[in-house]
């Protein structure tokens, strides 16, 4: 008799799929390196701002040691510039590390967790190896219904998760929308907003999650390094949230979980403001240029405020992997979607001009 180890819904898991690196497409297709884009994975095209490449020069010489464990200067760098007690504030090896942290800390074998259709994969996957209830709301106009997700809240619901902008559609909740949802989630269930493309959104759009953290005792706010920060090589989230909830999140965060480089340079890159108003503004560009392409080639796209597009390439549910694939073997690298139950669709990221501009190319000869 065979010996199956781990619990069934471990077992069951599919393991996440990461977008392809560009050293993988050269040696599949034959291809080289420096001719390949890659807009996968909604990397900052900018790449590492120089901020951070000099605080991580200044800080190499310390790798033969353990890192800052509770991360004093990075915390107190993210206290003074949110406003708020730095124990308040949680570090994870990537936000992913956060949401984990959060299913684990909040829930129970058995227990429920609500979240929405067309969300981020890491939802379904901390909910799985947790044990716990998908509870998933169908989606509306490819965002989340926020009244669904209320009525689909049971006994032991414990954890709601909440995409603000939504990955991998781009669909954005306006303030207003979503501190009145927020205020009306019963208080001994946790709300995790997952900011990780905040920093993208227009000014006309921005509000105050950090001032809700104060107001709501069961909010954690959940930011990412990753994106417009450029540091997704170093692995470094964040989260902020009243004292009840970070304790549990440190009783469970594992020692030295961010590393010496990934501090020191994410303290320069919070305080490198010219780098992230660069950043927005060639994302805001770039958006308008693939936009504009998808409408000119009469393809339906989800309007957007991640750095990244959804746009439909087909009809028929093999459309976004045949389409992929003819990519893949021009050297263009995006992201299929199949796997959050959107095979006629593509993630693009938005990229420098030139990127953007060969990723177009390549897509009206796919389609061709």
């Amino acid at each position: 008799m065979t010996t199956q180890f781990g619990p069934s819904y471990v077992r069951a898991i599919a393991p996440y799929v990461a977008g392809k690196p560009i050293s993988e497409v050269a040696r599949e297709f034959g291809l080289d390196e420096a001719r390949i884009v890659k807009l996968a994975s909604n990397e900052n095209p900018l790449g590492v701002p120089e901020s951070a490449q000099r605080a991580i020069a200044q800080a190499a010489s310390e790798l033969g040691r353990y890192p800052d464990s509770n991360a004093f200067e990075l915390k107190a760098a993210l206290a003074a510039r949110y406003d708020v007690p730095p124990e308040w504030i949680t570090l994870g090896n990537g936000s992913n590390d956060i949401l984990e942290m959060a299913a684990h800390a909040f829930v129970e074998r058995g227990q429920s967790i609500v979240y929405s259709q067309y969300s981020f994969a890491v939802y379904a996957l901390a909910t799985q190896g947790l044990g716990a209830r998908h509870l998933v709301t169908p989606a509306v106009r490819y965002g989340h219904d926020l009244d669904a997700m209320l009525a689909a809240v049971a006994d032991d619901t414990r954890l709601i998760f909440v995409a603000n902008p939504n990955n991998p559609t781009g669909t954005f909740i306006d303030g207003a929308t979503l501190e009145a949802f927020i205020a009306r989630v019963p208080r001994h269930i946790a709300v995790v907003l997952d900011e990780a493309y905040t920093e993208y959104l227009a000014a006309d759009k921005r509000y105050d999650s950090i001032a809700w953290a104060r107001r709501y005792p069961n909010l954690l706010v959940s930011r990412t390094f990753s994106k417009a920060y450029g540091l997704a090589g170093l692995r470094i989230g964040f989260a902020i949230a009243q004292p009840e909830l970070t304790d549990l999140l440190n009783r469970l965060r594992q020692p030295f979980n961010v590393n010496t480089l990934a501090q020191a340079a994410a303290i320069a890159a919070l305080g490198d403001t010219d780098f992230l108003e660069k950043s927005a503004a060639l994302n805001a560009e770039g958006y308008c240029t693939l936009t504009a392409a998808f409408e000119r080639m009469g393809l339906e796209y989800v309007p957007s405020d991640g750095n990244f597009v959804l746009v439909r390439v087909g009809a028929d549910d093999q459309a976004g992997d045949r389409v992929n694939l003819a990519l893949l073997k021009q050297g263009v690298i995006v992201r299929p979607v199949g796997g959050y139950g959107l095979p006629q669709w593509l993630r693009v990221t938005i990229g420098l001009p030139g990127e953007n501009a060969a990723f177009l190319a390549a897509l009206e000869r796919a389609l061709a």
